[in-house]
């Protein structure tokens, strides 16, 4: 079929950013030839979505057996807190049951979690570290 008219290309928006373009095909089984391949191309067009990461609290709990200086050593240590600031936080855990140290990404959270247990374990006290979701 010489000098036939081609209808044009055709062009579908998908969801997830994907354009689906279609053309027929003269030679597919629908056009007269007999080509089993159309001419259907996917082009994508990708946005980068970036995602700030998950931050978790992490927490020190309050006990009846672990010093106030050792707390706020702990504090100093593993946060980085000036002594006014560490003093200010465990007399927060003191008082209320709990108190947050700060806010860190899952990673950081979890090392500072087990780093001040361990310090607590190592230097026999029962002070309790933990991390929750914010």
């Amino acid at each position: 079929m010489r000098g036939a008219a081609v209808p044009p290309a055709r062009s579908r928006p998908g969801s997830d950013g994907t354009v689906t373009v279609a053309a027929s095909n003269p030679r597919s089984p629908g056009g007269g030839g007999g080509d089993d391949r159309s001419n259907t191309a996917i082009i994508t067009r990708t946005k980068p979505r970036t995602k700030r990461p998950s931050l978790y609290r992490v927490l020190l709990l309050n006990d009846d057996y672990t010093p106030m200086e050792f707390v706020v050593h702990v504090v100093e240590r593993f946060f980085n807190k000036s002594h006014e600031d560490a003093y200010q936080i465990m007399m927060h855990v003191h008082h209320n049951g709990v108190g947050e140290c700060g806010v860190f990404t899952y990673e950081v959270a979890e090392t500072k979690v087990t780093q001040v247990m361990d310090f607590a374990r190592k230097h026999q006290h029962p002070l309790q570290c933990v991390m929750e979701k914010k």
